[in-house]
């Protein structure tokens, strides 16, 4: 037996209405949820003397890979970003390896962090470049993962 159900023309509004309604609540629950992140850097520090004030660790991942220990040695944050012309302090603070010896490539400066110390670098970038950051402890691709981080001046 064939049942007919009849539905009136305002049941059938109601019910188009609240499809819809539960489509639109559900794109903007997923647009919300889609954002992305700002990425827009933080603020960066600055002294009274408008001194560019970036702060830098050292960083140490490991691993074991077929009963062989790996590790990797970084600069944290990987790249430090400064304008050209205004005063640069650096202060680099050594949480993992005993000592790290490094250079800034292109602009002769070189330095030492030691472990549980900040080591402060201070200078005026000249010149808009790109300069790498290598420990010369950990700069050997044979031995490992070399320690590179770097310094754009814009």
């Amino acid at each position: 037996m064939n049942k007919v159900v009849f539905i009136d023309r305002k049941k059938m509004q109601l019910y188009a209405f609240l499809a819809v309604a539960v489509i639109l609540a559900g794109a903007y629950i997923g647009w919300q949820q889609s954002k992305p992140a700002s990425s827009a850097p933080a603020p960066a520090a600055a002294s009274s003397e408008g001194t560019q004030v970036r702060q830098l660790v050292t960083g140490e991942f490991t691993t074991t890979l077929d009963g062989k220990q790996l590790e990797s040695y970084r600069w944290d944050p990987g790249t430090v970003i400064v304008k050209k012309g205004v005063p640069v302090e650096l202060r680099i603070t050594g949480v993992n390896g005993q000592s790290h010896p490094f250079v800034i490539e292109g602009l002769d400066i070189s330095g030492e962090v030691h472990k549980g110390k900040t080591t402060v670098v201070r200078f005026t970038p000249k010149t808009a470049g790109t300069y790498a950051i290598i420990c010369e402890t950990h700069n050997d691709p044979s031995e490992g993962i070399p320690m590179v981080g770097y310094l754009v001046v814009q």
